[in-house]
């Protein structure tokens, strides 16, 4: 059986195509706006059941249960980051009438643009190409590195 990597381990392998000061400050922005957006698509992924429980919020579930098994406390974190996205999407879509999914569309690919920007900075390709968990693994490292500064172990 193959033992799953241990959030420092991810983040030591992460850390290696995030050493240029400005990569990781593109990072520590573009991360959770992708984060956001994606949350944002499947937020406006049409349901066949009640709205209120939408795609967004089931996409989310396995996501937090990947986070749990590294730190429960990023599962928190990220759940709470998580619930508060959609409530702003809710709160875009009903009390401003704005089209989340062409926001988030627009928004998704102009955070990328910037990623990739970053990575020709840095030199080095990005994680993801070497392990799709990599896509998950990056808003935890910006959690845990918001964690560090506010004196929080996760």
């Amino acid at each position: 059986m193959m033992q799953m990597k241990t959030l420092d381990e991810w983040f030591e392998e992460y850390a290696q195509s995030h050493q240029n000061p400005t990569n990781k400050k593109i990072h520590f922005v573009a991360v959770p706006i992708i984060y956001a957006t994606v949350i944002g698509i499947f937020w406006s992924l049409p349901t066949p059941w009640n709205a209120s429980l939408n795609w967004s919020i089931l996409m989310t579930l396995p996501v937090l249960v990947f986070y749990f098994f590294l730190s429960p406390r990023v599962a928190l974190g990220m759940g709470c980051l998580s619930m508060l996205i959609i409530l702003f999407c809710f709160w875009l879509e009903q009390f401003l009438g704005v089209n989340i999914l062409w926001l988030s569309v627009i928004t998704f690919v102009i955070a990328w643009i910037f990623q990739f920007i970053g990575h020709h900075i840095e030199g080095k390709k990005p994680s993801f190409l070497k392990d799709i968990f990599f896509l998950l693994i990056g808003p935890a490292w910006v959690l845990c590195y918001a964690y560090r500064r506010w004196g929080i172990r996760y």
